[in-house]
Order: structure tokens, then C-alpha cells, then sequence
């Protein structure tokens, strides 16, 4: 057997499981498709559809490449479509969040707009370590040392991978927290009045993707800390079940219990203190140079300087309150069912 013909996996690759995930994310990713047409929600959960179609090229590519084992460019294009996917899901979740505390602004721990900007800004320095470091890792032809490079990237990125979501978790709980005292989520006795039923099913969706999302970092902390030689990368199985199996889990839970269901699709429109009444308002925005808001998201300059904040929620009775009623629809039939 020569150089070339011999299998760049250290197992016989299954040529089933492929199939099976690319079919599973397939369905799933169709159904989030009409799902951001239904609910116009692109710029919110357009990353849903866009996290399933890069696991069903990892997927399509890895069953091509377990009947060329030998295949380089496929091998590499397997690698780190499998791995820049998960990241994806990931940064709904930054999204989805960031919405919400728009949805409660006066009892969020930053300005809304800062959750996107600062950890998709963190999505994307991830990304780039990540295809770069897999990219030289999985090159049969690369150096010793482009291998070194590529491990030291694949770690630095797993490693920001679990920081940044660790900090994602830490914000989400501060916040919940302050929805608690605050009564926001507490039952209210009017059989009408849902919202705070459909925050609670959003905070409660974003922990349990969270958990989900976490255990697949975990898994790829100790396989690149492991190396080749480890006994994650020696066997097949960790991939389907970490990189697919509960993916899959996390994307068909956000099918069936979509953001959209619970969360207005205007972050201009808040709810009021009362914990009961959607509002109309003006919008947070934020005045200081975007630069600025990424460095400093929490904003600590401005408690250095004494900077006033705008609170627009603190005059709630100018806003006109949401069509009349709490919620009309979808949103309040999920409501309902929560």
C-alpha cells in the first residue's frame, strides 16, 4: 500500500451514520426554514437553518470520504465543517438572548445590542481559529511545526469556545435572577396575561441548549487536549454522539419550542413592569461609537464619567400598549401550552 492509499482515519469510518445525520438535519433544517418565513424572522433565528445546512455538508462529505479514506481535501472539509457548525447554534443563543433582555430592558445587565455584538464578535474570532487550526491539523502533508500551529489554534479556539459561553450562561442567570425579584416571572391571575409564562419558557429553553451546547465543548476540549492518539479521535462513536446526536437534540427542541413563539419580533416593543402589559417604546439604543460598545460592553467608562442613561421604561404611560392586548396568536397559544 502506498502513502496515498492509506486511511487518513485510525478506524473503518461507518458509512450509515452519515445518512442517517444528514437526513435528520435535513428535515430539521426545512422546518426552520419555514419557520423564519412564517415568523419573519431571518435576523433572528436565520442561523438556525444557516447551523443545519454546514452539519449537512460536514455530514454529506463525510460519507463521500468513508468510501475514499484516502481523500485528503474531503477529509479536511469534513473536519471543520463538523466543526465550525456547532459554534453556530451557539450564536442563536447570543442572539435570542440579547432579543429577550430588549423584551425586559430595565432589569438587563448590559444594553441588549452589546450580547450580539460582543459574542458574535467572539463567534467569529472562534470560526476563523478554528478552520484555520483544523485545516492544518488534519493535513497529512503539513510540517511538524504547521501541526503544532494547528493544535495551538484548535486549543485557543475550543478554549474561547467555553469561556465566551460560560460568560453567555453567567449573564443569562444574572438576569433571571433579577426577573425573579423583580416578580416579572411570578403567575399572574389574570388567565390572559401569558408573558411572563413565555419569558420563563424562553429562559428555560436558552439553560437547557446551553447544557446541551456546553457538553459538545467539553468533548472537544478533551479531544484536542487527548491529540490523535487519544481515545476520542481512535474511536468513532464521540463524534455522532457529541457533534451530532445532541445537536440534533438541541435544533429539534428549537423546532418544536421555536424563540419566535415567545419573543416580539420589533425590539422596539418591551414589556411593562407590570410584568403584564406590552408596550410601544422608542428603542435602547446606544449613542457611543460601535468600537466603543465592543471593548466595553458593560459600559464601565460611563460609570466613571457619570453618564445618564436614558430609561425610557421609567415613562411607560407615554407608550401605547401593544394592539390592545398582551399577545395575539402563535405567541399566545404557546403561552397557553407552556
Amino acid at each position: 500500500m502506498t502513502c496515498c492509499e492509506i486511511s487518513l482515519y485510525p478506524y473503518a469510518p461507518s458509512k450509515v451514520a452519515p445518512i442517517i445525520l444528514l437526513a435528520a438535519f435535513f428535515l430539521s433544517t426545512i422546518h426552520h426554514i419555514y419557520l423564519n418565513i412564517h415568523y419573519k424572522s431571518w435576523k433572528i433565528t436565520g442561523t438556525l437553518p444557516w447551523g443545519g445546512l454546514l452539519f449537512i455538508a460536514g455530514f454529506a462529505l463525510r460519507e463521500i470520504s468513508a468510501f475514499d479514506t484516502h481523500n485528503l481535501p474531503l477529509f479536511i472539509a469534513s473536519t471543520v465543517l463538523l466543526l465550525v457548525a456547532p459554534p453556530v447554534y451557539a450564536l442563536t443563543n447570543y442572539i435570542v438572548l440579547g432579543r429577550t433582555l430588549y423584551y425586559v430592558p430595565y432589569l438587563s445587565p448590559i444594553h441588549p445590542g452589546r450580547v450580539i455584538s460582543t459574542f458574535v464578535g467572539l463567534d467569529a474570532v472562534i470560526g476563523a481559529l478554528t478552520g484555520n487550526g483544523g485545516a492544518r491539523v488534519a493535513n497529512a502533508d503539513a510540517t511538524p511545526s504547521d501541526i503544532k500551529v494547528g493544535k495551538g489554534l484548535l486549543r485557543a479556539s475550543i478554549l474561547l469556545q467555553v469561556i465566551s459561553f460560560f460568560l453567555f450562561v453567567v449573564l443569562e442567570y444574572i438576569f433571571h435572577r433579577r426577573c425573579i425579584r423583580a416578580g416579572i416571572l411570578a403567575p399572574k391571575p389574570n388567565a390572559d396575561a401569558n408573558n411572563a409564562q413565555k419569558l420563563r419558557r424562553i429562559l428555560y429553553l436558552m439553560y437547557i441548549s446551553s447544557v446541551i451546547i456546553s457538553s459538545r465543548h467539553i468533548f472537544r476540549v478533551v479531544d484536542v487536549w487527548q491529540g490523535y492518539t487519544g481515545y476520542l479521535e481512535q474511536h468513532e462513536w464521540p463524534l455522532y454522539v457529541f457533534d451530532g446526536a445532541f445537536m440534533f437534540a438541541n435544533t429539534v427542541m428549537l423546532n418544536i419550542w421555536h424563540p419566535m413563539r415567545y419573543l416580539p419580533n420589533d425590539n422596539k416593543i418591551y414589556l411593562g413592569k407590570d410584568g403584564v402589559t406590552e408596550r410601544w417604546g422608542p428603542g435602547w439604543v446606544d449613542k457611543r461609537p460601535f468600537l466603543i460598545t465592543f471593548v466595553d460592553p458593560f459600559d464601565i467608562g460611563g460609570l466613571f464619567l457619570k453618564r445618564d442613561k436614558e430609561k425610557f421604561w421609567d415613562r411607560e404611560e407615554e407608550h401605547p400598549i401593544v394592539g390592545g392586548q398582551q399577545m395575539g396568536g402563535d405567541r399566545k397559544e404557546a403561552a397557553d401550552a407552556a
